[in-house]
């Protein structure tokens, strides 16, 4: 019998507000994203296994940056 197990993370984005990217120092949009990581059993994600991680990434540059929840609350209004 074969068991196929793994991990799939997911991205979503909440919101794209209008900030000042410090790698680069233009004024662009900001993509906040929240990513999921979930265990899956024969491809399909059964439950979480880490905390949703948040992060910003510039449309003009690409950087990402992490940012913790309560940042990401703020962006996110």
């Amino acid at each position: 019998m074969f068991l196929i197990f793994g991990f799939k993370s997911s991205d979503r984005r909440l919101a794209a507000p209008v900030l000042l990217c410090a790698y680069c120092g233009v004024t662009a949009a900001q993509v906040l994203v929240r990513r999921t990581t979930k265990f899956s059993l024969f491809f399909i994600p059964l439950f979480p296994v880490r905390a949703a991680r948040h992060f910003t990434q510039c449309t003009n540059c690409a950087n990402t940056r992490f940012v913790d929840a309560r940042e990401a609350e703020r962006l996110a209004v």
